[in-house]
């Protein structure tokens, strides 16, 4: 299987957006934009101040600058006024403010080094096999003080390349330390990556083929990071210069965008699912259309339901849904069918490198899937 990096600008009603897209095998599986004119805060550290409690439900919330108060999931005490070192852990989504946790997490290809979850903790997509070796060469460096998590992407690494990412992520967790013990409030302590270069950063390397930009800012910061910290993956990068053909006009990065923004998918038998967002939970519903064997009306339906499965796991990565998703698959009588449908739902789920659980069917035969939320749906973006 390819894989090509996309990243673009496009305009959207009036608006500039940077665009990443991530291409497998020419058809797209990933979308994130932002707006030329607005950075992200996921992901970056502050040196915020409590405002005000809500002790009902052990909260508070924070303000990390003058013009943005987020939301804190208490987990330590703490008073109105108290300066807190907090991180940004979710993007505003709709009305809700975003969210900031005191559990600090500092992100490379292969670890995660985390402030409060002191123990050493393996992606459940690490091979089992690995583990033993990269335990042997952790578990020595850990002093109680911070915790690890093993990335799917050390499976095939080298040694010394997990080591050295450790020191580098050891060093800025103590640099943010000894700075929040001193730094007044909304003082910006670590500012994430951007966030094209945390899709590269975040792919599976193994078969990423291609990074392409048309942006010379990006290009430089790209190779910049890439010089750093992904040697590997130089070669795959360029700058893109055609002037007959705009690279989003050669991926067919709007197009992408408007179909990735309709409540209805076609599917190739002539199926389609009917996509719908919620504030509560997402809702997919789906349907046979015009494609029903008279003879076998049963046999239609699992063809239907098991294009659905690859399908729905698909528009879940590139729209970034997330939280509690229900799929209305169309009923099978058959156990053994009703059965093959999960793990066939399952199988292309765990493609996906957010976490995303399929838990089970319900006796409605409704499937429920959670997928841990982040940054924001892409509509949301827009």
């Amino acid at each position: 299987m390819s894989k090509e990096l996309v990243i673009t600008k496009i305009n959207r009603n009036d608006t500039e957006y940077l665009a990443c897209g991530l291409f497998e095998d020419k058809k797209a599986v990933e979308l994130r934009l932002e707006r030329s004119d607005r950075n992200s805060i996921l992901g970056n550290i502050y040196v915020g101040q409590v405002e005000n409690l809500v002790k009902n439900i052990n909260a508070a919330f924070i303000r990390i600058a003058p013009d943005c108060l987020c939301y804190y999931d208490q987990k330590i005490p703490v008073h109105p006024g108290k300066p807190l070192v907090v991180q940004v852990s979710k993007d505003a989504v709709n009305r809700k403010n975003p969210c900031v946790t005191t559990n600090l997490s500092f992100t490379g290809k292969y670890l995660v080094l985390t402030s409060e979850n002191r123990i050493l903790g393996f992606s459940s997509k690490l091979p089992k096999d690995v583990r033993p070796a990269i335990r042997k060469w952790l578990e020595p460096l850990l002093d109680g003080s911070y915790g690890v998590v093993v990335r799917t992407n050390a499976a095939y690494a080298q040694k010394n390349d997990i080591l050295n990412e450790f020191a580098f992520l050891k060093k800025r967790l103590l640099h943010v330390r000894d700075a929040g013990e001193h730094r007044t409030a909304y003082t910006l302590l670590d500012e994430a990556l951007p966030f094209y270069i945390e899709a590269i950063r975040d792919v599976y390397s193994d078969d990423l083929n291609r990074i392409v930009t048309d942006e010379k800012e990006c290009y430089d910061k790209i190779n910049s990071y890439l010089e750093s910290y992904q040697t590997a993956d130089l070669d795959k990068l360029e700058l893109y210069d055609d002037k007959l053909l705009a690279l989003n006009k050669l991926f067919s990065i709007e197009t992408v965008l408007d179909k990735a923004l309709k409540e209805q998918v076609w599917l190739p038998s002539g199926g389609f699912l009917v996509i719908q967002q919620t504030e509560a939970f997402v809702s997919i519903d789906v349907n046979s259309g015009r494609y029903v064997s008279k003879k076998n009306a049963q046999e239609s339906y699992r063809k239907v339901n098991l294009e659905a499965a690859q399908e729905i796991a698909r528009q879940l990565r590139l729209r970034n849904l997330a939280g509690i998703i229900l799929v209305d698959f169309i009923n099978l009588e058959s156990e053994d069918h009703r059965q093959e449908l999960l793990n066939v739902f399952q199988k292309h789920c765990r493609k996906d490198p957010i976490k995303t659980k399929v838990i089970d069917m319900t006796p409605l035969n409704i499937v429920e899937v959670t997928r841990q939320r982040s940054r924001k749906a892409l509509r949301e973006e827009l």
